[in-house]
């Protein structure tokens, strides 16, 4: 939680409308922005939610204060701002978005020129502390200016795959009522795909229910229509889109883990030897493929801000972590909903091979527990706990929260930056029975 604002969180600023986000501290933050960045010119764009434009409206009157020309970027996706801040050499850039929280919720990611990420330790903190004293250096008149950036945005989708590259398969899309359907209506005339469209009108209501498709009620009714009709995939994505999750031809869910090995694979097999950036919270998989496609992986930190640094530091082609964040060096290292959506089809495409054939053999040879939460009074406690217990036995490290392998099975146990709860990850080398044997003896040992 931030030291001033409770709204303040350790990679973004996010918060329940009116209490904790609204426009007094919008403004407050977009003055100390200035003064922090130091910027000429900045663009902003929001999701779907009703308080968007007037927080909007807050931040830029703070940016203007200070002299700061804003572009007004209209509703748009985090993955567009990330674009037009780098593509079109702006000084920074400000979506304003909860992402997947409730309806309640807003929030503000920010970042630099070159859409380098501000976190807590990059300047996040220090914006906090000007908000909260409101002493500034930057004073001035800044202008406002719209921009629609839509048609370059989908340019630049169509430079990373080409549309000859894709085959006319069917597929189902649920935007659930979030920013993305604007996007796909704009990308879809340029591929050859047949896309049934579903919840593709943006309405910051959620009439449909919030669009976090990682929570089972959220993909019911794109389960549901798979099951019902024939298509080669289904895709859906969260509000804001910059997370995407997938569904087989069967309607399976499919966990996020395995497609990042399937996006290592399907810029892999071009037989090229690229970097592949991976966490360590599920990585068997991930490290299979990379080394038999001749690849290079390197091991990070979970987290945006980790993840981008590392991918810049490396020269990676891609991270990915198994919370459907994925990242691309030809996105500015930055996350993107749309560049996997199209790889994957991409590499069904290319293979002609079915969704669930490319998936089936990973889930096979590497069974996972998927992430596990757990309330715990003390996350410091119980992961020397656990080490205590299973450490001796196996290897351990501490990239991230605690990973011990053991031969033919791993965890990792970690704690989340902002509340007591602990995250439970496990896998095996093909043995289903001793990945859930060993995920149940470690929420037991969790709870005792």
């Amino acid at each position: 939680m931030g030291k001033y604002f409770p709204a303040f969180k350790a990679y973004d600023v996010r918060g329940v409308v009116p209490t904790e986000l609204n426009e007094e501290l919008a403004y407050l933050i977009g003055r100390a922005y200035a003064d922090e960045v130091n910027p000429k010119t900045v663009c902003i764009g929001y999701d779907i939610r009703l308080t968007g434009f007037a927080l909007y409206d807050a931040f830029a009157r703070g940016l203007n204060d200070a002299g700061v020309d804003v572009i007004h970027l209209g509703m748009v996706g985090t993955e567009m701002v990330y674009f037009a801040t780098a593509f079109y050499g702006y000084d920074g850039g400000v979506m304003i978005t909860a992402s997947h929280n409730p309806p309640e919720y807003n929030g503000l990611k920010m970042v630099r020129g070159e859409s380098r990420p501000i976190s807590g330790d990059t300047g996040l903190n220090d914006i906090e502390r000007r908000a909260f004293e409101a002493k500034w250096e930057r004073e001035g008149a800044g202008s406002r200016v719209d921009h629609d950036v839509y048609a370059d945005f989908v340019q630049h989708l169509l430079k990373i795959v080409d549309p000859s590259e894709l085959k006319p398969l069917k597929v189902l899309a649920d935007v659930g009522n979030g920013a993305a359907g604007v996007a796909l209506n704009q990308l879809l005339p340029h591929l050859p795909l047949h896309v049934t469209p579903r919840n593709f009108e943006p309405d910051g209501n959620f009439p449909n229910g919030v669009p976090n498709p990682i929570l089972a009620e959220s993909r019911a009714g794109a389960e549901a229509l798979m099951h019902a009709e024939a298509f080669d995939f289904g895709v859906a994505w969260d509000g804001d889109y910059d997370r995407c999750f997938f569904l087989d031809e069967h309607g399976d869910f499919i966990e996020g883990y395995y497609i990042v090995g399937l996006l290592a694979q399907s810029i892999l097999i071009a037989g090229t030897k690229d970097t592949i950036v991976y966490d360590p919270r599920l990585m068997w998989n991930t490290l299979d493929i990379v080394e038999k496609l001749g690849g290079r992986a390197v091991i990070c930190k979970s987290g945006h801000a980790f993840i981008k640094e590392k991918m810049r530091a490396e020269d990676a082609t891609y991270g990915g972590e198994m919370s459907a964040h994925h990242y691309f060096k030809a996105h500015w290292y930055c996350d993107s909903g749309m560049i996997p959506f199209l790889l994957v089809a991409k590499l069904i495409s290319h293979t002609g091979r079915s969704f669930g054939d490319l998936v089936s053999e990973m889930i096979a040879n590497y069974p996972c527990s998927g992430e596990v939460n757990r309330k715990v009074s003390d996350v410091p406690g119980t992961l020397a706990r656990i080490e205590a217990i299973y450490g001796p036995q196996g290897t351990v490290d501490k990239v991230d929260g605690l990973s011990v392998s053991l031969g033919d099975w791993r965890f990792n146990l970690r704690g989340s930056n902002t509340e007591p709860v602990i995250r439970l990850n496990v896998e095996s080398r093909g043995d289903h029975a001793l990945m859930e044997a060993k995920t149940a003896e470690l929420i037991a040992l969790i709870a005792a």
